[in-house]
C-alpha cells in the first residue's frame, strides 16, 4: 500500500508540475442538448492535495447552466505538455473564497465586483486525468486507488501517454 501511495503522489506531483504555467483551463460541458462545448476558463487555484480545481465565473452563463444540468466536465491544458481532466463540477458559494481569488484582471473580464450575487465559484473534483509530455516517452499507466487485474491490452503498451485514476469509480 506504501507503494501505491507514493506512485499516487508522484502522479499528483508530476501533473501540478505539468500545469503550473498553464493559466487558463478549456472547460468543456455538456449542454442540456448533449452538445460539449468548451470554453477558456482561468484557474484560480489547484489543490491537487484535497483534488480540487478553482474558477470564477457567473450564473446567467450557458457554462452555468450547462453545469447545473449535468455536472460531468473536462479541462484541457495545453502548453509544453498536455493534460485532459475529466471529474465533477459543483457550484460554491463562498465569499471569502471569491474575495481572495478576486483580482483586475477578473473583474474587468466578468465586469463584476466580488460582491456581485451573480458571481459564483466553480469547483471541479477530477476523477482521471491523462497526461502526455512533449518530446518525451512517457512511463506506464498509474492507478492512484488500486491496481487493475488486466491482460495486457494495447493501451498498458502504449508509452505516449500517461493516465491517472482518481478513485476506482472512474475506471
Amino acid at each position: 500500500m506504501a507503494d501505491q501511495n507514493s506512485e499516487n503522489q508522484e502522479a499528483l506531483k508530476k501533473i501540478k508540475d505539468l500545469i503550473k504555467d498553464e493559466k487558463v483551463a478549456m472547460l468543456t460541458t455538456i449542454s442540456p442538448e448533449g452538445k460539449l462545448m468548451s470554453r477558456p476558463m482561468h484557474t484560480q487555484e489547484v489543490k491537487l492535495d484535497k483534488e480540487e480545481f478553482w474558477f470564477i465565473t457567473e450564473k446567467d452563463t450557458e457554462k452555468y447552466r450547462d453545469i447545473g444540468h449535468n455536472s460531468a466536465v473536462n479541462l484541457a491544458y495545453s502548453g509544453s505538455s498536455y493534460v485532459s481532466i475529466s471529474g465533477t463540477a459543483e457550484f460554491v458559494q463562498d465569499e471569502d473564497k471569491k474575495k481572495e481569488y478576486w483580482n483586475k484582471i477578473v473583474e474587468k473580464v466578468l465586469n463584476a465586483s466580488a460582491d456581485d450575487p451573480n458571481v459564483i465559484l466553480v469547483k471541479v473534483k477530477p476523477e482521471i486525468a491523462e497526461y502526455w509530455e512533449s518530446g518525451l516517452n512517457v512511463k506506464t499507466v498509474k492507478e492512484f486507488v488500486k491496481k487493475m487485474a488486466s491482460s495486457n491490452s494495447i493501451e498498458e503498451e502504449n508509452e505516449l501517454k500517461d493516465t491517472v485514476y482518481f478513485d476506482e469509480k472512474s475506471r
